[in-house]
């Protein structure tokens, strides 16, 4: 069977909508697009109606209430508002002075985690960035021996962006709401892919966005925990008191409507597709570490997601790689920093050498991908990694048994 080229699998980054999630936002483009602000007629009434049905359908995905639901832009505006909004909010001193709390995070988060606690190092909090060992793990171990008598908030994400890990989320909550910590979760990978239960999984604070589960971009939700403990937060934005204050602005109704189709679905479909995935995803780490020497799978391989791999190829430039395979979407990092070329800095976390990180690709699939795809991925990585290692001289000292680390190069 032949394959359709440009090919995508970069899932990680974003995903392609569903159609039914298309055909479900349609009418609120030209026939419900009423303001469900407006209070006084069946155009707002609609509206509304079409919100509280998506509210609805994402509380029921993670095992919330509805009126937990805060709908955002997208996981950096969830971010923001839980990581600034619960510091200023639980602050143990006011604006402008120092010691007004400490806040925990892991060093290898997204930047939408990672820059707004540098942020609020700025505005008088101290935040501890902890460091995963290899397997890329932030345990409750770890949490546990960075708490301090004045932590009031404790921010790790569920499962990381480039390398699928997955952190030990439920017994982290456990232990903050053992010692009374606001705990928050970044699960932009997780939903929509893996169960989820905020209640039983201790969870106070949750960001989701559409686009991570086939849904569409620029459309998000923070889930807020009402009750044992209560959360409250400090709204970053003013006007109108949309979302019950926290979230003012008229409300994105087609996107809403469409990422609460998008979870729908993937309540349906994520257990047989985490199966299906994890299958296609083992077939391709196995026939690119049958065929080539020196690569390294990134990461826990027994605590991942199952639709990512991130795979470091020696004696290669990632960059070079990629063009090599360009017609394959796939990604050598985080789509947000990419821009950047810099080795990734979640790899240099784990203490993965420059030269490795910089020969990373993370491959991630999807609701579409398709054994042929992954056997032609493959067959073209490997192909493609030979071809440059021919051209590499370093790669030829290797196999003569010679321990490139010990050269010392002349300075030019």
């Amino acid at each position: 069977m032949s394959v359709t080229l440009p090919m995508y699998l970069d899932h990680a980054a974003t995903t392609p909508c569903d159609p039914r999630v298309v055909e479900a936002m349609m009418p609120y483009f030209t026939e419900t697009f009423g303001n469900p602000g407006s209070r006084n007629h069946s155009y707002g009434w609609a509206a509304e109606k079409g919100v509280s049905t998506a509210r609805q359908q994402i509380a029921d995905l993670i095992g919330a209430d509805s009126k937990e639901i805060i709908f955002t832009s997208g996981s950096t505006e969830s971010n923001n508002l839980a990581i600034k909004g619960a510091a200023n909010m639980y602050a143990k001193k006011p604006a402008g002075e120092t010691g007004r709390g400490h806040i925990i995070t892991a060093i290898h988060e997204h930047k939408a985690v990672l820059d707004p606690c540098k942020r609020l190092e700025k505005d008088g909090f101290e935040v501890t960035y902890l460091a995963p060992g290899p397997d890329g793990l932030i345990t409750r171990a770890m949490i546990e021996d960075a708490l301090r008598e004045d932590t009031i908030l404790v921010t790790i994400m569920w499962a990381n962006n480039e390398l699928g890990t997955i952190n030990e989320i439920p017994e982290i909550g456990e232990l903050c709401h053992s010692k009374n910590v606001v705990f928050h979760t970044d699960a932009t990978q997780w939903v929509g892919k893996m169960p989820t239960n905020v209640k039983t999984d201790n969870i106070d604070l949750l960001s989701l966005s559409g686009h991570k589960m086939y849904g569409p971009k620029g459309v998000g939700a923070l889930y807020v925990r009402r009750r044992k403990p209560r959360i409250r937060l400090t709204a970053l934005q003013e006007g109108g008191g949309q979302e019950r204050g926290f979230r003012s602005g008229t409300l994105n109704v087609t996107g809403i409507v469409g990422l609460g189709k998008a979870c729908e679905l993937c309540a349906q479909t994520m257990d047989d597709e985490r199966e299906r995935l994890l299958v296609l995803r083992n077939e391709l780490e196995s026939k690119i570490e049958n065929a080539l020497d020196v690569v390294q799978v990134n990461g826990a391989r027994d605590r991942r997601l199952t639709h990512i791999t991130n795979i470091s190829f020696g004696f290669v430039e990632g960059e070079s790689l990629m063009m090599a395979i360009k017609e394959i979407a796939v990604s050598s990092g985080s789509a947000c920093t990419s821009a950047s070329l810099e080795p990734s800095y979640v790899l240099k976390a784990l203490g993965v050498g420059d030269d490795l990180a910089h020969s990373s690709l993370r491959i991630s699939m999807g609701r579409w991908t398709t054994k042929e795809q992954i056997d032609y991925a493959a067959d073209k990585i490997i192909e493609a990694v030979k071809k440059l290692r021919d051209l590499s001289p370093l790669y030829d000292m290797h196999n003569e048994g010679i321990d490139i680390s010990k050269i010392e190069w002349a300075a030019h």
